[in-house]
């Protein structure tokens, strides 16, 4: 009975000492186990990212900056309504948070296993409105972990097969998990990066502001978005 006794001991000491183990790891970095899965997801994606790319064709440059933009938007609102749920739309880079990753389509709880998720109810980059851009804090590879660490000017950059979009952060704010204004669109572009917060609670929303600074259109030469503002006369 004793001998039993001491060995139950010796395996919920064991069993106690692993989950302290694994809870540090997580507040650390990130839940090993999820991050495997979202591992293997990336690269299936990548492959499928890579072929929705080689197919796009960009259209003829036309020479007016401003026709230029207007192309972008259509060729973004076409690519919105051809994109599914759950599939790759593009890559997501933010140096700060040493985050390069496959950005998907959608924000459920299965599709963001994969990686950082577009909100269905925004927008793509280039069509002028808002790109609305979640991501996990501390599981599936965790890519939004380091959120609060963004500061003014770090970039955001999002790359879709018609061209890369620049961000720039402007600030940050911090809501209740249930404030549905945040995917209120304003009149132009902007980025908004959210994760949960604080850490391992969903209360509240962090939400990581950019605005679009610049735009590099795939097969046509790239522009400063102030350089729009200054053609159009504002």
């Amino acid at each position: 009975m004793r001998r039993s006794v001491r060995i139950l001991g010796t395996v919920l000491i064991a069993a106690g000492t692993l989950t302290l183990v694994w809870a540090l790891v997580v507040w650390r970095w990130q839940d090993p186990f999820t991050a495997l899965y979202t591992k293997w997801r990336q690269h299936q994606l990548t492959s499928q990212y890579d072929r929705r790319v080689r197919a796009f064709h960009a259209p003829i440059s036309t020479a007016s900056l401003a026709a230029e933009r207007r192309s972008i938007a259509r060729e973004a609102r076409r690519y919105r309504l051809s994109s599914k749920r759950g599939e790759a739309i593009g890559r997501i880079r933010v140096p700060r948070m040493g985050v390069n990753m496959i950005l998907v389509n959608g924000t459920d709880h299965d599709t963001l296993k994969k990686g950082p998720g577009r909100d269905l109810r925004t927008f793509m980059p280039g069509e002028n409105r808002l790109v609305y851009i979640a991501g996990h804090r501390t599981t599936y590879l965790a890519p939004f972990s380091h959120i609060d660490s963004l500061r003014p000017g770090d970039r955001v950059i999002l790359e879709v097969p018609y061209g890369t979009f620049i961000y720039s952060v402007t600030h940050h704010r911090i809501v209740n998990a249930t404030d549905l204004s945040v995917l209120r669109s304003p009149r132009h572009e902007v980025v908004e990066l959210q994760a949960c917060h604080p850490r391992f609670f969903a209360s509240h929303r962090y939400i990581a502001y950019a605005r679009l600074i610049r735009v590099e259109p795939r097969g046509a030469a790239a522009f400063d978005v102030s350089a729009l503002a200054q053609a159009s006369g504002r």
